[in-house]
């Protein structure tokens, strides 16, 4: 495997005027324009239409993480704001376990206003099924590019995900230059979002509605769901010149075991991840499994995905149906009925998708660790599928339209059938 780490930002870049990029979705999530690749030949339909682009027995996963109202505004005693960007819990907690915290919890941030606040606790009363309830924010330290604040409050049996609900604002990808409206918090979420820990949407699946899974699921096509919690990082260019002076951010994934044994049992069909991150997810899953398979007393901490595993090129290489047993083993030697653990993983240019046959995915930034991935997948027709999507009036970026890519032979699974 070509190792990226060389690859230049500037080669993966494109001119997206301001006037394409869509503020608001629009009033139906199915109706958005879908454009098909397909062994470089390009069509386009719209999301509704999407269970007669699939076969029967395809296997389509999606992230069934949910966004939290992350953003949280507070006043000093001398007027001026201060605005937390939660992004995750600080430590080894898992987003989960830190969203059920009860009492106090320490939380990384990124904060607006630091310079207003050195010290001292920020205090914010909301009201929660008609009573007051306190909420307190104390600087505890800077690490890199964010803060660890520790925030308490009183009723204390309250849990911090319930906090974040009553006194949080959702966080809109900052390119939208608007603030949430009403409407925001129900569209930026996907119909089936379930588990509380994201700061940005899974965009694939805000095209999806109730009716259209039905009819994907009535026409024979199988539908599964992955975790992966979405970090601030998403929304984060690659700054560097080249590749290799990146540093992915690290997201939690959870996968159910019954999912795991889903993927083996229709890998011989077409696998198509629903976003970049039901992508990421699935992929992990094979670099985990190695981990398991070659070493199956490796801890949860060893199983994680660090940012250039795959280009490892010293590593023996195995079937994906070899790594998911492996992790299927590993869990129930555990005996756990779920896996939950870190990605780093960096998709870009030079990589070979193990799990994944396709991608549905909305059209991304330029100079993005996801237009990185997309050119993984496709090679170098991400510019003519960009192109196309410019050139005939498609929506761009998170309320944007999508597109159905098909791997191709260097980058996909395997030929598309």
């Amino acid at each position: 495997m070509n190792h990226p780490a060389s690859l230049r930002i500037h080669d993966y870049s494109y001119e997206l005027p301001p006037h394409r990029i869509a503020v608001h979705p629009l009033e139906e999530r199915d109706s958005s324009k879908l454009l098909v690749y397909r062994n470089g030949v390009m069509t386009e339909t719209v999301y509704r239409q999407l269970p007669g682009q699939l076969r029967p027995e395809t296997l389509l996963l999606f992230n069934n993480t949910r966004v939290v109202e992350a953003r949280i505004f507070f006043r000093k005693p001398t007027g001026g704001q201060v605005e937390l960007f939660c992004l995750e819990p600080a430590g080894a907690l898992t987003v989960e376990a830190g969203m059920c915290t009860t009492t106090k919890v320490r939380w990384n941030c990124l904060v607006r206003g630091a310079a207003r606040w050195k010290e001292g606790l920020l205090e914010k009363v909301i009201e929660m099924e008609g009573s007051p309830v306190r909420l307190y924010a104390e600087l505890v330290e800077r690490s890199g590019d964010h803060f660890v604040v520790e925030f308490s409050w009183h009723p204390a049996a309250l849990s911090f995900g319930a906090i974040l609900h009553a006194a949080g604002v959702i966080p809109l990808p900052p390119y939208l230059h608007r603030n949430a409206e009403a409407s925001d918090y129900e569209r930026y979420q996907t119909v089936y979002a379930r588990r509380e820990g994201s700061v940005a949407a899974p965009t694939a699946g805000l095209h999806f509605t109730d009716a259209l899974l039905q009819q994907i699921n009535g026409k024979g096509i199988v539908t599964d769901f992955v975790t992966l919690h979405v970090g601030a990082g998403t929304f984060q260019p690659v700054k560097s010149d080249t590749i290799g002076q990146h540093t992915m951010h690290r997201e939690w994934i959870q996968v159910q075991k019954s999912t795991i044994e889903h993927i083996i049992n229709l890998h011989p069909y077409d696998v198509i991840p629903v976003g970049t991150t039901s992508l990421r997810t699935v992929e992990s899953l094979y670099w985990m499994g190695r981990k398991a398979l070659l070493r199956p007393d490796s801890t949860v901490e060893e199983l994680a995905v660090q940012q250039w595993d795959p280009y490892d090129t010293t590593a023996p290489e195995m079937t994906a149906e070899q790594a998911l047993q492996a992790l299927l083993a590993w869990l129930n030697d555990r005996q756990l009925d779920e896996l939950v653990c870190t990605t780093q993983l960096m998709i870009a240019p030079g990589y070979r998708m193990r799990i994944a046959d396709a991608l549905i995915t909305n059209f991304h930034q330029p100079n993005s660790t996801l237009l990185l991935l997309v050119a993984a997948l496709v090679g170098d027709d991400w510019r003519k599928v960009y192109a196309y999507a410019l050139e005939n009036d498609f929506r761009f970026l998170s309320y944007g339209d999508g597109s159905l890519l098909w791997g191709s032979p260097v980058g996909g699974r395997r030929t598309p059938r």
